[in-house]
């Protein structure tokens, strides 16, 4: 009794300490359900973390809401002939959050050792970060590898060329963070984070509440010269239970609500053609916009699992003949009420190509031409049933599948899994018949093409189909040291065909974001990350 009693009374407080500090101020109040775990940039993972991060931090550079690079705390920048040697010249007008660190002065400008001291740091097998990845690819010698000539000037060098990497430099795992924070704050720093972000960190109490106040020494500023952000403050309440977070919502206690993980409320605020109903027009809008996520079916195709497993997935008329007999539209209207865009492309989504509206041209619904496909794979002699490895929350969508594969006289089962021995099952190459989906860790065509690169077989990378072809890896390595983004988008092109025609995956989809916002809020962009740039974001008097 006395220890809830206790969280009640620092509750009250907290509420009321909120109340006095930002009352009458443009807030921008949201739920994030699956909680923040740290606002270390080193541990920027999951996307609740990143969020928090993506308000305090900056990087070298930033993306816009159509996935090109832009200026952030680098304002220009120059790559050497042989994509190896990436030069930047650094603004002169960033500082980082007032803090304690900084000793009298409170603040300090950042500069370029700064940069090469957090990408450093991310290196670190101390700091174990997961983002170390995006700098496996620097020079052997760190020294040279990460060079700061002066405090205006950052020299990044790689081993070989990889043409994704300015665009991998965005990632919140490259922000900059000061020395003299991290060494007094240590571990604590997750919770102490000092950026230089639109935002500073006001008060955090894990579980409960996060405010975080506007940065008035913010860099960044508007096309009319008016300082960044607009808002006085972000408010992150930490409600796990699904019920009470979409209720806030509708009553109008939240501004904003990310997509409908829990499936339950989809019926309750859309209607089967995905739009709002009309109950909630009159204080509530709905923004979508297409999201770095491909949900395939993945076939186990290499010559192993044809004999450790005697199924049909290995052969190769079997595979598109699975293909041609999905109704890809009628799964979209009927399961997920017109949330995402048909697979009818390749592998990639068809918003990273530039120069090609549609993606690249790939299966349709042609049951006919399936039934043809399975008779020539032989599979109509002996039909014995294929497991479908799936997890629950895809139960309802691989049912439809498992019905429209029978329509043409392949025999499904499903096995069901929890998400974590599924993962494992795919990892370790157990599944021969499985879904799966790819979010992109970077916004460029590679990310998904690398998924059937030999050399990233599972456990060593992400190639879980274990497909391997001599054409596509000797393409995919070209386009690694093509500097011109047209011909090396020809080449993406080519691979993602040689992958249709070849078909070790099933697209299904690609996936859209939802974002409800209350009719307060303007000026919030949608980008394919699905990452709220709140810096331009408006909300207006909730007395209105």
């Amino acid at each position: 009794m006395r220890h809830t009693i206790f969280w009640l009374g620092l509750l009250l407080l907290f509420s009321c300490k909120e109340r006095n500090s930002i009352s009458d101020k443009k807030v921008f109040r949201y739920n994030e359900p699956k909680g923040i775990t740290s606002l270390d940039p080193a541990y920027a993972r999951s996307m609740s973390n990143t969020w928090g991060i993506n308000l305090l931090f900056n990087g070298l550079v930033q993306l816009d809401s159509n996935l090109q690079v832009r200026p952030a705390i680098a304002k220009s920048w120059t790559i050497s002939e042989d994509g190896k040697t990436y030069r930047f010249l650094l603004r002169n007008d960033v500082f980082f959050h007032s803090d304690p660190c900084f000793g009298d002065q409170q603040r300090r400008k950042v500069n370029a050792g700064d940069f090469v001291y957090s990408f450093r740091r991310i290196l670190d097998p101390t700091i174990a970060s997961p983002g170390k990845w995006v700098f496996s690819n620097l020079e052997e010698n760190l020294e040279k590898a990460l060079e700061a000539p002066n405090d205006s000037v950052l020299i990044i060098r790689l081993r070989k060329s990889f043409p994704p990497f300015l665009g991998m430099l965005a990632m919140h795992y490259c922000s900059v963070v000061p020395k003299e924070a991290v060494l007094k704050y240590g571990k604590d720093f997750r919770m102490h984070p000092v950026g230089t972000g639109p935002f500073r960190l006001f008060i955090w109490k894990e579980g409960v509440k996060l405010v975080v106040h506007k940065n008035p020494d913010y860099f960044e500023r508007d096309e009319h010269n008016q300082a960044l952000p607009y808002l006085d403050a972000v408010s992150i309440t930490f409600v796990s239970d699904a019920q009470s977070s979409f209720m806030s919502f509708v009553q109008g206690k939240t501004d904003f609500l990310n997509g409908l993980d829990d499936g339950s409320y989809k019926d309750a605020i859309l209607t089967r053609s995905g739009e709002l109903k009309p109950e909630f027009r009159d204080r509530i809008y709905l923004k979508r916009s297409a999201f770095l996520n491909t949900e395939y079916l993945g076939f186990l195709v290499s010559d192993t699992a044809r004999e450790a497993y005697q199924s049909p997935v290995t052969n190769l008329f079997f595979r598109q003949a699975v293909n041609y007999a999905l109704d890809r539209k009628k799964m979209i209207h009927y399961l997920r009420n017109n949330i995402g865009i048909p697979g009818e492309n390749g592998l990639v989504p068809p918003s990273l190509y530039k120069n090609r509206k549609d993606g690249i041209s790939g299966y349709s619904y042609n049951p006919a031409k399936a039934k043809e496909l399975l008779q020539k794979s032989g599979y109509l002699k002996n039909p014995q049933p294929v497991k479908l490895y799936i997890t629950a929350q895809y139960a309802d969508l691989c049912e439809f599948i498992q019905h429209q594969l029978h329509e043409i006289g392949i025999l499904v089962q499903l096995e069901v899994n929890p998400p974590g021995t599924h993962g494992e099952l795919v990892a370790k190459c157990q599944a021969p018949f499985f879904r799966k989906s790819w979010v992109a860790d970077y916004p460029d065509a590679e990310n998904y093409l690398s998924l059937l690169y030999s050399p990233n077989f599972t456990p060593n990378g992400p190639n879980y189909t274990l497909f391997s072809n001599p054409d596509f890896d000797r393409i995919y390595q070209a386009s690694l040291q093509e500097v011109s983004d047209q011909k090396r988008e020809q080449m993406y092109a080519a691979l993602d065909s040689l992958a249709l025609e070849q078909a070790p995956m099933v697209v299904l989809y690609y996936d859209e974001s939802l974002r409800f916002l209350n009719k307060r809020v303007k000026q919030l962009p949608n980008n394919p990350l699905n990452l709220p740039d709140l810096k331009r974001c408006v909300v207006e008097d909730r007395q209105r």
